[in-house]
């Protein structure tokens, strides 16, 4: 198994070394690939010495699997050479999401549709994933009809930049501004680039990703807004049902689901927070309550680390299914 990882030095790039190694995921050979300005550099993974190469040399390594988080550009360019070349690829970035002929991939929710001749997988949005992890037992059970979300997402989905200008901000020093505005003690309601539609490009991610992924007839609406936190991102999500519910089996679906961890005791202070996400795998659930304003209608927040599930681990879990299941090949 020779792995390689395309932007391994960005923060996904980090995440997804560090997932690898905690999950003890299986390669004989390591490839790390970055810009120009890292490639000669080394990096130590797991006590061992790397020297980080250049795309260009990638070719000739050839690798079984690679792990692309270098952003659309390098995807849209590299990603079909190498599968041309027998590499499987699972694609971080946008790049090929909302593409029909790439499976846009969340392994707890829809991982039994890969076969051996997907040979570029995508990644779906941070946000996506946590929302549709808990989404997908409840849509089984009930059959939502529609969604309405509201997203609170840290600057670290928009990479180690966004990352600085909020520390900058907090510490009062004039530095790169990612955002048209602060972002320390502020609130942006606004995520990517706004389309014509009014919604910006993160918000039409949601509905078209978990159109894509889930089910075309969910009428979904979504509201994303970048807040001053360290990491990860949160969803206030309201859905409504084909039929019914008791809020006792909402919670025994949610508890018995995959990759979730239901935190929801409102009496001793209970529920999802990002301070409690950051470094986990996992996506929290919790404030699960009935919308009284609307038959069969149900109140959850969900809270996730978005470097991980929402990037890294997906991606790593997306690599070990198809080892699991023998159709890396």
């Amino acid at each position: 198994m020779r792995l390689a990882i395309i932007g391994s030095t960005g923060l996904v790039g980090r995440q997804i070394i560090e997932v690898l190694i905690e999950r003890k995921f299986n390669f004989s050979e390591l490839i790390l690939v970055a810009s120009k300005k890292s490639v000669g550099n080394t990096l130590i993974v797991a006590d061992k010495s790397y020297k980080i190469c250049s795309i260009d040399s990638l070719l000739e390594k050839k690798p079984d699997l690679a792990l692309f988080s270098a952003g659309s550009n390098i995807s849209l360019k590299w990603a079909p050479i190498l599968a041309k070349l027998g590499c499987k690829v699972i694609d971080n970035s946008s790049c090929w999401r909302m593409d029909d002929r790439y499976k846009l991939i969340i392994p707890e929710v829809n991982g039994s549709e890969l076969t051996k001749k997907d040979m570029i997988i995508s990644n779906p949005n941070c946000s996506t994933i946590q929302l549709l992890v808990v989404l997908f037992p409840l849509h089984k059970k009930y059959n939502i009809e529609r969604a309405v979300v509201s997203t609170y997402q840290s600057p670290s989905g928009s990479g180690e930049k966004a990352i600085n200008q909020l520390f900058n901000e907090e510490q009062g020093v004039v530095g790169e501004m990612v955002y048209p505005h602060p972002i320390y003690r502020n609130a942006l309601p606004h995520i990517d680039v706004f389309q014509e539609n009014g919604y910006t490009k993160e918000e039409m991610k949601i509905v078209n990703e978990t159109h894509k992924i889930l089910d075309k007839k969910i009428n979904v609406t979504a509201t994303a807004v970048r807040v001053p936190i360290d990491g990860g991102h949160c969803e206030s999500v309201n859905l409504t049902f084909s039929s019914d519910f008791e809020i006792d089996n909402i919670l025994t679906e949610l508890s018995n689901s995959p990759g979730i961890v239901v935190k929801d005791n409102v009496e001793k202070n209970v529920y999802p927070m990002p301070i409690y996400s950051k470094g986990s795998d996992d996506v929290f659930v919790g404030r699960i309550r009935r919308d009284f304003s609307l038959a069969n209608s149900l109140n959850l927040w969900i809270v996730s680390d978005n470097l991980r599930k929402g990037a890294a681990t997906n991606t790593v879990q997306i690599a070990e299914y198809l080892l699991e299941n023998n159709i890396l090949k």
